[in-house]
């Protein structure tokens, strides 16, 4: 386990996350051609597009939407609240550089989480 929530379960909201991005990414901003042309320039558009939305949906919700698909939500580290804009701006920010986004510490922390004093907690 880490922390509160499995690995498994941290990663199928990430991968998911992720792909919703890419699919927008290829749907609206990688041109014409064949599907696979296509998908090679939805590349730079769907890291903006993953930001922005989990950004927005940190900030404004305390989860993403894969979070919310497994019933999982981010919480500030100190006091359990929702994260502040600044935590949720650096999460974000971390989380776009995805090697912070899968290295965890002894406890069970994520370096984007230790570094924006946030964790994530099942949400029943």
């Amino acid at each position: 386990m880490h922390g509160d929530v499995s690995l498994a379960r941290r990663m199928a909201a990430i991968t998911l996350d992720w792909l919703a991005s890419y699919l927008i990414a290829i749907v609206f901003f990688s041109g014409s051609g064949t599907f696979l042309e296509r998908t090679a320039h939805a590349g730079v558009p769907a890291l903006i597009i993953f930001f922005i939305e989990y950004f927005l949906l940190i900030a404004l919700q305390g989860a993403s939407a894969g979070h919310r698909i497994f019933r999982m939500k981010i919480v500030n580290f100190y006091n359990g609240g929702r994260p502040t804009i600044l935590q949720a701006l650096i999460r974000s920010l971390l989380m776009v550089i995805v090697i912070t986004a899968v290295t965890y510490d002894e406890n069970g922390r994520g370096i984007h989480e230790r570094l924006s004093k946030t964790k994530i907690i099942l949400n029943n």
